[in-house]
C-alpha cells in the first residue's frame, strides 16, 4: 500500500507547506512595509505568527500533535476523559535490525494507524520516542477500551512485510479513564502500560470496577 500523508499545515488548500507559507507571508509583509502600508504588513506578520505557532504543536516526523499540544489541551478538556499511552513493542530491535530510516517509517505508519477511526474531539499526540498518547474526551469506559483495542488490532494486523520482509510491529497500551487531572491520568496510564508489557505485550491494560486490572487477550 502506498504511504499517503497530508501535511497538517496545508493552509488555504494551495499545496504549500507551512515553511513555504511562513516565508511567503514574511516576504509580503516586508514588501508592504517598504511601501508604508503598515496595516497590510501587520496582517501578514500576524498570519506568519499563526503558522509558526501551529507548526510548534506538531511532531515534525509523524505530523501528529506533539507533547506541547498534549500538555496544553489536557487541562482544557471536560472532567471525564480517557487517556491511552501507546508504546511500540521492542522498537529498539526494529532500529537495530533494519536501521533508523525504516524505524522512522514505522513510527509514521503507526501514527497514521492510531489516528484512524478516532471519535470526534479525540486526538493523537507523540508523547516521546516511540510512545504516543490517545486522548478520548466524552467517551465512557467501555467505549474507550474498544477504541484502544481497535487501535492495537490495526497495528498488529497491518501488512508490515510490505515495508520490509519479516517485519512485525505490535503495540502495548495502558488506558486510564476517570475525572482526575491530566498529569494524574497520564501517570495511571503509564503504570497500566507497564502492566500490559509485563503481561506479554500486544495488549491493552485498564482498570474497571469489578477487578483491579484487566488485560485484553492478544491475537
Amino acid at each position: 500500500m502506498a504511504e499517503v500523508r497530508v501535511s497538517a499545515y496545508d493552509e488555504l488548500g494551495t499545496g504549500e507547506t507551512a515553511p513555504d507559507l511562513l516565508t511567503l507571508h514574511e516576504s509580503i509583509a516586508d514588501l508592504f512595509a517598504t511601501r508604508g502600508d503598515w496595516r497590510r504588513a501587520y496582517r501578514h506578520l500576524r498570519s506568519a505568527l499563526d503558522i509558526a505557532r501551529a507548526g510548534s504543536l506538531r511532531d515534525p516526523l509523524t505530523s501528529s500533535y506533539n507533547r506541547r499540544y498534549l500538555d496544553q489541551r489536557l487541562p482544557e478538556l471536560p472532567a471525564a476523559v480517557a487517556v491511552a499511552l501507546v508504546d511500540l513493542d521492542r522498537f529498539k530491535s526494529v532500529n537495530d535490525t533494519y536501521g533508523h530510516l525504516l524505524g522512522d517509517r514505522v513510527l509514521c505508519r503507526v501514527a497514521d494507524l492510531l489516528q484512524e477511526g478516532l471519535p470526534a474531539d479525540a486526538f493523537c499526540a507523540r508523547y516521546g520516542g516511540e510512545e504516543f498518547a490517545l486522548v478520548l474526551p466524552g467517551i465512557d469506559h467501555r467505549g474507550a477500551v474498544r477504541v484502544a483495542d481497535a487501535a492495537r488490532l490495526r497495528v498488529a494486523r497491518h501488512p508490515w512485510s510490505e515495508l520490509q520482509p519479516g517485519l512485525r510491529v505490535t503495540i502495548s497500551v495502558g488506558l486510564a479513564h476517570g475525572t482526575e487531572s491530566g498529569p494524574r491520568q497520564l501517570h495511571r496510564a503509564d503504570n497500566l502500560l507497564y502492566a500490559a508489557k509485563r503481561a506479554g505485550r500486544n495488549k491493552v491494560a485498564f482498570h474497571d470496577r469489578e477487578t483491579a486490572q484487566v488485560i485484553t487477550h492478544s491475537e
